[in-house]
């Protein structure tokens, strides 16, 4: 049993927890998550199992979707509603304001991390030096908001949903509007709908998943690469990890045999560029 499996987590899990489960119920040690989700949030969790884990890298790269609620008027530590509260307002905006900034917030900008977070600073996870009082300063990284739509306004919360680059944190995201308004918001609510090709339609729930749930194939998973179909007399040199020259342009290939089995994934050579090396060579049969 290889391949990926698409789950809708629950809120108050975290992804270990969903990993542990998974393994359970398909008897292997061998799941992996492609993109944590903290326990405050839901939706979707994309696994790999067995083989699936070796492609893991490869998916956590994806853009993701979120629906997110906000609170208003109230600033927590962790930027959401789980952290001790650190600033609390009354607040005037209207939905109109509200619109107007997230009409208007920018497409890139340089996002600073929550200090409640697992970036490594100096050898340590920032939320140890939270939880420890020691301040640190905090790393910004450019992010991509792709889109971002108010979705509805109800007294002091409000709803939005963002597609964004990976390594973007709603909660922060969430601070910066919160900032453009002139005001204090903190994450309430926070559910991923998409992560690259996978939707939360298409997810399963953990209480569906046992020995006979069918999973997404690595090539299927990997739909947006391209594909090179080689012959039997190549297929020796790919299974022993050759170094190769492919008549392809394209910088990572997936290797198929005329039968349509995966066999390995092939990216560019840095010392060569006219060759290519393998990235991952699949032994059994997927």
């Amino acid at each position: 049993m290889n391949g990926i499996l698409v789950i809708n987590k629950e809120k108050n899990m975290t992804s270990r927890d969903v990993v542990n489960v998974v393994c359970k119920k398909l008897n292997t040690r061998h799941v992996g998550h492609t993109g944590t989700l903290d326990p405050i949030a839901s939706g979707v969790l994309v696994l790999g199992v067995n083989d699936g884990c070796k492609i893991i890298d490869l998916l956590t790269s994806n853009n993701k979707t979120y629906e997110a609620e906000v609170v208003m008027g109230i600033l927590t530590d962790t930027l959401d509603v789980t952290g001790n509260i650190i600033k609390e307002e009354e607040v005037d905006v209207t939905e109109d304001d509200i619109k107007r900034v997230i009409d208007n917030f920018p497409k890139k900008y340089l996002q600073e991390v929550p200090k409640y977070s697992a970036i490594h600073v100096n050898g340590k996870r920032l939320y140890e030096y939270a939880r420890s009082d020691i301040e640190v300063e905090l790393p910004k990284r450019e992010v991509e908001i792709y889109s971002l739509k108010l979705l509805s306004v109800n007294g002091n919360t409000f709803k939005i949903e963002a597609s964004v680059s990976k390594g973007t944190y709603i909660r922060s995201l969430i601070r910066d509007i919160g900032s453009m308004l002139g005001i204090s918001c903190s994450m309430k609510e926070l559910k991923r709908t998409k992560q690259g090709i996978f939707d939360i339609k298409d997810a399963y729930n953990l209480d569906e998943i046992n020995m006979d749930t069918n999973l997404l194939s690595i090539s299927d998973a990997l739909i947006n690469y391209d594909r090179l179909i080689i012959s039997k007399d190549m297929e020796k040199k790919v299974s022993n990890g050759m170094v190769l020259e492919l008549p392809t342009d394209s910088d990572m290939v997936l290797i198929l045999n005329k039968e349509n089995k995966l066999l390995a994934i092939y990216k560019r050579y840095d010392k060569d560029p006219s060759m290519m090396k393998p990235y991952r060579v699949f032994k059994e049969d997927l």
